[in-house]
């Protein structure tokens, strides 16, 4: 089955064997031309199914069967992810939350509570937050960041069909008391290193830690201690927007 999709600005035709990426993925189905073509093949489903046992290991739980279909849906996206730094973007893993038209990126090891926290930020601020993406926004980066939804958004599926300008980029640490603090560059690396897709193929891969090195310069860096209080919504938002607390 075949079908376009516009993620992050950008067009891609998928082939797939199934036909549940698509229902997936219908909420951003085109007509337009596309500006580039993926294709899953069985092989690449059984890749899919070695990296979940792999982790699974790793994380030394018992090793999750996951039908095809859903592994396909993985597949696709890897395989756009490859592709995306051709184009000055990357996936990134973490929770981005929009308030007033501006973009918050918050990114942790899994389990921290990136969407717990996000939570707070839509219960504190209602209709002025919108979710752009849960689990795994594109990132466009130039001169700005821009932050895109996507229909790869967590278990929760939460995100919009938006693009929102990122101001910040936010390290997620669990604390007894809520705090924050702005870091550098050389503080934010590793993790933002950790959590952006790197590509298998070398000359993506490249690119992705050129454009990471330029999302590290284009907004702000932060590192937030907090709780599961509401307050730590405010003392992030205040904490990002110079607001005195």
């Amino acid at each position: 089955m075949t079908n376009n999709y516009k993620f992050a600005g950008r067009v891609i035709e998928v082939n797939s064997l199934c036909d549940a990426v698509h229902a997936y993925c219908a909420d951003y189905r085109t007509d337009e031309t596309p500006d580039f073509s993926v294709t899953i093949s069985q092989t690449d489903i059984d890749l899919e199914r070695c990296k979940s046992a792999d982790e699974d290991k790793h994380n030394s739980i018992a090793v999750r069967e996951y039908p095809d279909s859903y592994l396909e849906e993985l597949a696709v996206y890897r395989k756009i992810a490859e592709k995306m730094p051709e184009y000055d973007t990357i996936l990134f893993h973490g929770s981005v939350i929009a308030v007033d038209g501006l973009a918050y990126l918050f990114t942790a090891k899994s389990g921290t509570g990136k969407s717990t926290h996000t939570r707070l930020w839509r219960e504190l601020f209602g209709e002025r937050a919108v979710m752009v993406n849960d689990d795994k926004p594109l990132l466009h980066i130039g001169d700005t960041v821009t932050a895109y939804g996507t229909p790869y958004d967590g278990k929760h599926r939460l995100s919009s069909r938006i693009a929102v300008p990122l101001k910040a980029v936010c390290i997620l640490t669990r604390a007894a008391e809520n705090h924050i603090i702005q870091i550098t560059k050389a503080e934010a690396y590793t993790m933002l290193v950790q959590q952006a897709y790197r590509p298998a193929d070398m000359s993506a891969l490249q690119r992705t830690m050129t454009l990471i090195d330029k999302l590290a310069d284009a907004v702000k860096l932060y590192r937030i201690g907090c709780n599961m209080d509401i307050s730590a919504a405010k003392v992030a938002y205040d904490g990002m927007n110079d607001v005195n607390i």
